[in-house]
């Protein structure tokens, strides 16, 4: 079973530096700060990317499920 697409938002920028550390995601600009968004298979999984957030020192904004389409 495919797990829900959420969107983490976090403040500032992702340099390209970084990006790597999130290539199963899609990293969407916003006005002044960036969103994650992606399939999470279970929290193990959430809670993993949130770490990743940190260890490349950005702020986290949000986490919220995408509406089903």
């Amino acid at each position: 079973m495919p797990g829900l697409v959420y969107r983490l938002v976090v403040e500032g920028e992702l340099g390209p530096l970084y990006a790597a550390a999130f290539d199963e995601v899609a990293i969407e600009p916003l006005d002044g700060t960036m969103a994650i968004v992606g399939p999470i298979t279970d929290q193990s999984h959430l809670q993993g990317l949130r770490e990743r957030i940190s260890r490349v020192g950005l702020k986290l904004v949000s986490v919220a499920p995408e509406p089903a389409r």
